[in-house]
């Protein structure tokens, strides 16, 4: 994972977890409920509020429709870059502020970029909750968008393709390298962590641009978590946020990915990296979809945790692999909190004795075995149980980050934050006969692509 995307991490470890009291692990029978308020204001805010007393804290997040996926032409790295733009003070709160009053109150804030959003949250006593909407109001309506400001952080972001691309063994390896080998759509395929020169070129009005498109209450969503009053915290909602003009609705670029006919393979040598690496990704079906649903219970039987097809297969019987990691947008999020085309991947390192050709065979025998033979209604309840699990574990974490990770991108994408209520269900109607289905079309060898690092002091393996 980049380490310009740690947000969720932070927020999980630096507070105790807190479970949230209508999501804690249920009997059997029952099923997830967040109970939510959704409305939306006069200039096209979103806002998503859900009430818990666990702890006297509440979780604030502001999730803005612009992600590096459609980052401007000629200007990679950008929305990455846009994000620490909001970090550095606004007209009624100059730089510092924002984090001296966070920190004031015993709380902590981040943000992150990510596909199709980026998002700033904080997680503050409840009694601090009208100064954090002052604050994310005054951001969304007036940052400081300057040279100061974006030469500053021109430095920072440059500082950190260095630091933590280009002079990190397996660099971009394969949570950027894998997409662009994979997809044929300039805003699926490029480096979005950034190119140097593209970087530095970028302009102040580029920037004011920018936040002016982007930036605005029509594309975003407001979520807050927690110990809160339903009707005073829309009041205050309403006070701050209201009064912020909307903006055009933002032209969405066209994004879809052809179907892939034929595999495409990738390696390169790393001097920095100490073992070869090994990655592979297919392209999933449309988020939402019946076959979606099948394709994170796939993910479930064949990737996820000891008891996987694809960890017995590489790591208990051959040896192959010490560890895997990987799924559906595994690299930048999860299965939920993207929208567009996606991989489900996985990727690991391993001994130079093990040729490119040898995993790949391991590999295939896994895979054709789920795509020629029903799976068994036990694996498939085992399935949706680690699914439930994960779920569960999502919106259970540190500080409600995951919950409002998912109700503000389902308010985003679908306008339907409530959906959350629903994913076990999708989950539920996944049968053997539709997981074989899934599998024979979007398990393809055509629909793979597979990106191999050699370590420079190496020799060159076949594929």
């Amino acid at each position: 994972m980049p380490k310009w995307s740690l947000a969720l991490a932070l927020a999980a470890t630096a507070l105790p977890a807190l479970a949230h009291a209508q999501a804690a692990a249920p009997a059997a029978a029952s099923k997830l409920h967040v109970d939510t308020q959704y409305f939306t204001l006069p200039n096209g805010l979103r806002v998503v509020l859900t009430r818990d007393t666990i702890a006297p804290t509440v979780t604030v997040g502001v999730y803005y429709g612009i992600g590096f996926r459609v980052e401007p032409k000629d200007r990679t790295g950008f929305a990455h870059l846009f994000e620490h733009l909001m970090f550095q003070g606004s007209k009624h709160a100059p730089k510092g502020v924002f984090d001296t009053t966070i920190t004031n109150s015993g709380g902590i804030n981040n943000g992150s970029t990510r596909f199709d959003f980026t998002n700033y949250f904080e997680i503050v006593p409840s009694g601090a909750l009208e100064r954090m909407l002052w604050l994310e109001a005054d951001r969304m309506e007036n940052p400081v968008i300057d040279d100061v400001v974006l030469k500053n952080q021109q430095g920072v972001v440059g500082n950190e393709v260095k630091v933590n691309v280009l002079n990190q063994p397996y660099s971009t390896w394969p949570w950027i390298d894998l997409p662009m080998l994979a997809n044929t759509n300039w805003y699926n395929s490029h480096n979005f962590y950034g190119d140097l020169k593209e970087i530095e070129a970028a302009t102040v009005p580029d920037a004011q641009a920018f936040s002016k498109e982007f930036y605005r209450p029509n594309n975003a969503v407001l979520v807050i978590a927690g110990d809160i009053d339903y009707a005073a915290t829309r009041a205050m909602v309403e006070k701050y946020f209201t009064p912020i003009a909307s903006a055009a609705p933002v032209a969405q670029p066209d994004i879809s990915e052809p179907r892939q006919t034929a595999e495409k393979f990738k390696s390169r040598v790393d001097a920095l990296a100490p073992k070869p690496g090994y990655a592979a990704g297919y392209h999933v079906p449309d988020r939402g979809t019946p076959e979606w649903y099948a394709m994170g219970l796939i993910d479930q039987i064949l990737l996820q945790g000891d008891d996987s097809r694809l960890f017995k297969k590489l790591v208990s019987d051959t040896g192959i692999a010490g560890e895997l990691s990987g799924g559906i947008n595994g690299d930048l999020g999860n299965m939920f909190n993207y929208r567009g085309p996606m991989l489900w991947s996985f990727s690991f390192t391993h001994d130079p004795t093990h040729t490119t050709a040898q995993i790949t065979k391991a590999v295939d025998e896994v895979i054709e075995e789920l795509r020629t033979k029903p799976v068994t209604a036990a694996e498939l309840q085992r399935a949706r149980t680690k699914m439930r699990s994960d779920l569960y574990g999502t919106i259970d974490g540190g500080g409600r980050v995951g919950l409002i990770d998912l109700l503000a991108v389902y308010a985003l994408f679908d306008n339907d934050p409530a959906a959350v209520n629903r994913i076990e269900e999708g989950f539920a109607k996944v049968t053997p006969a539709l997981i074989q289905k899934t599998a024979q079309e979007y398990l393809r060898k055509t629909n793979r692509s597979v990106y191999v690092i050699e370590p420079g002091a190496q020799p060159k393996g076949g594929k």
